[in-house]
Order: structure tokens, then C-alpha cells, then sequence
């Protein structure tokens, strides 16, 4: 609410447009009525305002991660509609500590334990956290200062989330000096640490690993050279740079595939697979991860791959499979294992292979990657 409020003032000084936008999980009754409340108060203040609902809550897993990653999905579509060039976050310093607190719990690393950035970008668009360094409680303040009611969220009092857990903590902590801006310091502290082994990853990302066709092969002998940090920290870019995935695989699980390396053998993790090959460690979309997507084309199949060629019409995008790989003749010259080809994006009509360009089979067909998987060393600089 505070937000709005600033960011509807600036509107008037700079001539700016501002919307503002609510998200309602449904998880809650209420909810309608607060983006109601919310919406007359924009009204008020000349903003436009809308409403996105996520119906995807099946009552499976973590529940407030599965409502923050469908949270950002719809703001980044509501933002590409609006023509927005950047949506802004209301995330205050209190957030900063309470997620430290419970990063700590976790036995976090460096990474989870850095400062939130104050920018980032998530499905293609900006955003933006200005209130940072503000205190909860001085948002409060301007509020009251202009007269403007807000409503409390109820679940920021239910002890059955972690969050509400580590507010309370950050209260009992207060006389021992743990308030939100002495952790706020030592998460912008972590952050410098963080930052510093990005561009170590990046220097050996540029001498050491090699794209082709999407895959990643990092020299093995180098690699195992690394501290294991910065080992840990290139395996786990790698794999998200190939599935695309929004998250990061567990501690624990990016440890077992560490072993792996080191012992000399395959595995899999995160939708890839790691082969040990030729003196190098070759990562590759794990074909079961795409077995069943399909697209049109001209449009990103497994989020990642755009294939355009001349006639389109009855056709679909799907993975090559091992059908597919028997009739590319000249796969082999690819010089990838078969594994990393049958996920290759080849191009159907029903079920007959049209083309297959990263597999010898072009027929004026082509295969290129999204913009966001152009330079996977550029990616170790980002968090």
C-alpha cells in the first residue's frame, strides 16, 4: 500500500504511468475483498488496478514456494500486456532479515545467506525493489501520516509458517543487537562474497567449458582443480542454464553428483544428465524431462528452443526420441552421445519426422537457442 502511495506520487512529479496490480492466490476468502479495498484506493489515487488469480494450488508441496514462483509467472504476463518496463516489488529491509533467519535454519551457503538483490529479472522482465533499506515500521508511519488505511495480512500471524517463526525471533533477538539492519549488513556482506566467486566461476567458465548444440562439456581435469565451492557453483549454473529451471537443486543432491565426478561415473540431476566422456564432463537435457513436451513452431519448446523452417502447417515440436534418432543416418557426426540427441527439439507431423537440424537433418529447418541461454559464463555473473 505504501508503495502505491510513492510510486503514485512520483507519477505526478514526472509525468510517469504507474498500474498497479494484486495478486490473489485464492487461497483465502478475504482475499477478494482486500484486492477490492486495494483496487478503490487506486482508483483514488488515478491508478488503474487489476486482479491475476492462480487456481494452479493442488495442496502438493512447499505451498508459499509454489505461490511465489506462480506469483513473478503472472506479474512478468501481466507486465508484457501492460507494456511495463519494470514491475516494483514492495520488499522491505524486515523481509531481508527474516529470510537470512530462515536461510540459516537451513544451514544456507553463501548464496542463500546474500543480500536479495535489489534488481533482477524473471521471465524476460525487470524487478525492481526499492524499499530495501525501509523499515516496516516507517511504512506504517507514512501511512498513518496521510490518513491511508491498510489491511494486515492474517497469515502474518499463523506460527505454522517459517516467516512469522523468524519474526518472532528477530523479537527476541533484538538485545543481543540481531535487529534487521545488523543481519541486512552481514546479508550485503555475504552478497560481496558471492559476487566475488561469480566472476571467479565466470574466468573458469570462459577457459573451461564449451557449448554445443545446448549441451555443456567442462573439462574434467580442470574442473576437479577447483575448490568446491566454485565446483559446486559452475555444476549448479550448468544445470539450470540446460533445464531452465527457476530454482536450484538441493545442497545435498548437488553434493551426491559432485561424487560422481570425482568417482568418474554418470548421473543424473535437475532434469540433465552428466556423462564422463573424452576427457571432459558432458551435461545434456535429460530426455525423460521432455519426453512428453510439445510446441508449435516458431515458439519455445522445453523454454529454450525456437526451430523455424519452411512449411509449418500440421506440424509440432517435440523430442527426437530414439524413433527419431534411427532415422538420422549421420547423427553420429554430431559428436554427442546418443542420450543427449534423443532430447534433442526435431520437428513432427503426426508421426513422421520432418526435420531434425541438431541431428544432420535440416531440411531448411533451424535450431536456435533463446537469448537467455546465449553465454553460459555470462549467466555466473547474474544471481
Amino acid at each position: 500500500m505504501a508503495l502505491m502511495l510513492m510510486a503514485a506520487e512520483w507519477a505526478d512529479r514526472t509525468g510517469h504511468t504507474v498500474h498497479a496490480v494484486t495478486v490473489d492466490h485464492g487461497l483465502r476468502p478475504e482475499a477478494a475483498g482486500e484486492a477490492a479495498f486495494v483496487g478503490e484506493t487506486a482508483a483514488s489515487l488515478g491508478l488503474s488496478h487489476d486482479v491475476l488469480r492462480w487456481t494452479g494450488w493442488d495442496g502438493q508441496g512447499n505451498l508459499q514456494d509454489q505461490a511465489r514462483q506462480a506469483r513473478y509467472h503472472l506479474l512478468a504476463q501481466w507486465a508484457g500486456k501492460r507494456g511495463a518496463i519494470a514491475v516494483l516489488l514492495g520488499h522491505t529491509i524486515d523481509d531481508q532479515a527474516e529470510t537470512l533467519l530462515m536461510r540459516l535454519a537451513r544451514g544456507a551457503g553463501v548464496d542463500g545467506l546474500s543480500a536479495m538483490a535489489p534488481q533482477f529479472t524473471r521471465h524476460g522482465v525487470p524487478f525492481l525493489r526499492p524499499l530495501m533499506q525501509v523499515q516496516r515500521r516507517t511504512l506504517r508511519g507514512y501511512l498513518s501520516d496521510r490518513g491511508q488505511e491498510w489491511i494486515e495480512d492474517p497469515s502474518n500471524e499463523d506460527t505454522k509458517f517459517d516467516r512469522v517463526k523468524a519474526r518472532q525471533a528477530l523479537e527476541a533477538l533484538a538485545p543481543l543487537g540481531l535487529n534487521s539492519e545488523t543481519l541486512s549488513r552481514v546479508a550485503g556482506n555475504m552478497a560481496q562474497a558471492r559476487d566475488a566467486l561469480n566472476w571467479s566461476a565466470h574466468r573458469f567458465a570462459r577457459s573451461a567449458v564449451a557449448t554445443v548444440a545446448g549441451d555443456l562439456i567442462i573439462q574434467r581435469d580442470a574442473f576437479l582443480d577447483l575448490p568446491d565451492e566454485l565446483a559446486r557453483r559452475v555444476l549448479v549454473r550448468a544445470l539450470c542454464w540446460i533445464s531452465g529451471a527457476g530454482y536450484v537443486p538441493r545442497r545435498a543432491e548437488v553434493g551426491h553428483l559432485l561424487q560422481a565426478v570425482r568417482e568418474g561415473k554418470g548421473a543424473t540431476l535437475h532434469g540433465c544428465r552428466m556423462m564422463p566422456r573424452k576427457g571432459g564432463l558432458h551435461l545434456f537435457r535429460e530426455y525423460v524431462a521432455v519426453k512428453g513436451l510439445t510446441c508449435d513452431p516458431g515458439h519455445a519448446w522445453d523454454g529454450r528452443w525456437v526451430l523455424t523452417g519452411p512449411e509449418s502447417a500440421g506440424c509440432h515440436i517435440a523430442a527426437l526420441g530414439e524413433a527419431g534418432l534411427a532415422l538420422c543416418l549421420d547423427w553420429r557426426d554430431t559428436g554427442r552421445p546418443a542420450a543427449a540427441v534423443m532430447a534433442d527439439p526435431a520437428v513432427w507431423r503426426r508421426d513422421r519426422l520432418i526435420a531434425a537440424p541438431l541431428a544432420g537433418v535440416a531440411n531448411g529447418w533451424q535450431a536456435e537457442l533463446g537469448p537467455e541461454r546465449d553465454d553460459f559464463a555470462n549467466t555466473l555473473l547474474s544471481h
